[in-house]
């Protein structure tokens, strides 16, 4: 769902709220999106007279004011609120399991640039609204009126700094600290000046890391486009050869997502993410999840040690449950992001940093030989304006381009083929419609993706 501005829309949906800051995104929208939030969990937790919501953001500059402006909405619908500063999305997930919560709202708009800003939802267990309880939020928000937001006289709020030690606590619990340690392992680490630096600083000391950390504080000023893909890693990649280091890694502002760069300085990337931490911990029977658009390097995985992939669509709140009726242990998505449900049912950039180290130090051989051994496919996305034409008629137009191959219709059209596949789908976060391709190589990729386009632009 959007809700247009006169400079962008207002993106509302699975992944929350998302828009351009005092355009489409204001603080008394966000209030209002968070006075629906609170009256929502009142309704839905009865049992609870006053529920307990912790507020987290993320570090980019207004991140204070819409902070400010949850708080407001929360207080509002009778919520008690203890505000946790700027820190993680995982963090905030971690924290809700810690002190028994009943949700969390986080103030991020994950890798988008500094002039957007977004909520986070969570539920008690820490895991995003599903759809349809997200419509639920939504269409409370819709029909609700103005709240009065002044800014001038903020909310009286709780204070709770605990994120940083519980975090790192629960995650230390999934590896071997005492094997990372005797590794004596150096990385390099890229945190953007995002929420993720102080949380990643202590986690590495405490499994004994020597860390070069770039851009640890979280200032919120970005020293490059914050999303962690390999032409905004440039610099990442030089300081791994410059210190030569076992490997690298790159976070995005709220932590949520890894990218990974091998000890020679090259950019693995975030499809790899998942799929090492896989290979690192997925056992025989065992199930495990990712989304529609998550590289096949997961299914190959699955089969060297007879587990079975569960695909869902795009989006952490999908995979999440789909993790929980199967009982996964380990699941995720392409874009970077790992989830072991014994920490908690979010992406989370620590669980993926831990579980690499935890592997280099087990099998002592170099990170670009594991990958070397893997599967190789070359990934190739593209996007183009959303059209609501186009979306309502992607089955058809897809089926007429692509005859008699099988299909996936739970988010958007993905078509399979004997080595390759495609997948097209509206965005959940941006007026766009993404298109991902993958083949044995970029160019066979690429003439998949064009097949696609063609197939969309042409009705």
């Amino acid at each position: 769902m959007t809700e247009q501005s006169d400079e962008a829309p207002l993106m509302l949906g699975i992944s929350g709220m998302r828009g351009l800051v005092d355009h489409s995104l204001t603080p008394s929208i966000v209030a209002r999106y968070a006075l629906a939030f609170g009256r929502w969990l009142q309704d839905r937790c009865p049992d609870q007279p006053v529920p307990q919501v912790l507020l987290g953001r993320d570090s980019r500059p207004s991140g204070q004011r819409f902070e400010a402006a949850a708080a407001t909405g929360l207080v509002a619908a009778g919520c008690l609120v203890r505000r946790l500063g700027v820190v993680s999305t995982p963090g905030v997930a971690a924290m809700i399991r810690q002190r028994g919560a009943d949700g969390g709202l986080v103030i991020t708009a994950s890798h988008n640039p500094s002039s957007w800003n977004g909520v986070k939802l969570m539920l008690r267990d820490g895991v995003a609204p599903p759809p349809d309880l997200a419509a639920e939020v939504i269409d409370c928000f819709g029909a609700g009126a103005e709240i009065d937001f002044d800014e001038a006289a903020p909310v009286s709020v709780d204070n709770d700094s605990g994120t940083v030690a519980v975090h790192c606590d629960a995650v230390r619990t999934c590896v071997d600290v005492e094997s990372i340690r005797r590794a004596r392992l150096k990385v390099v680490v890229d945190s953007v000046h995002g929420a993720g630096g102080p949380e990643t600083q202590t986690l590495l000391k405490d499994l004994g890391v020597f860390a070069v950390h770039l851009y640890p504080e979280p200032s919120g000023q970005f020293p490059h486009t914050p999303e962690p893909t390999k032409e905004n890693l440039t610099g990442l990649c030089d300081a791994v050869r410059q210190h030569e280091a076992d490997l690298g890694f790159a976070q995005d502002p709220d932590a949520d997502r890894l990218a990974i760069v091998d000890g020679q300085g090259r950019y693995i990337g975030e499809e790899y993410t998942l799929a090492l931490c896989a290979l690192h911990r997925l056992q025989r029977g065992e199930a495990t999840v990712a989304n529609l658009s998550t590289s096949r390097m997961i299914d190959d995985i699955a089969a060297m040690v007879g587990a079975t992939v569960h695909r869902t669509p795009v989006g952490e709140a999908h995979v999440a449950a789909e993790m929980a009726r199967c009982g996964a242990t380990i699941g995720g998505e392409g874009n970077g992001g790992v989830i072991l449900s014994s920490i908690s049912y979010v992406r989370d950039s620590l669980v993926g940093i831990s579980l690499m180290l935890e592997m280099l130090a087990q099998r002592r051989v170099c990170l670009d030989q594991i990958v070397g051994a893997l599967p190789c496919y070359a990934m190739v996305k593209d996007k183009i304006p959303f059209k609501s034409h186009m979306v309502d008629g992607m089955a058809q137009s897809m089926r007429r381009r692509f005859p008699g191959q099988p299909f996936d219709e739970q988010d958007g059209v993905r078509v399979d083929l004997a080595d390759r596949w495609v997948h097209v789908r509206a965005s959940n976060t941006e007026p766009i419609v993404r298109l991902i391709g993958e083949a044995p190589d970029s160019a066979q990729a690429a003439a998949l993706i064009e097949q696609a386009k063609l197939a969309l632009l042409s009705d």
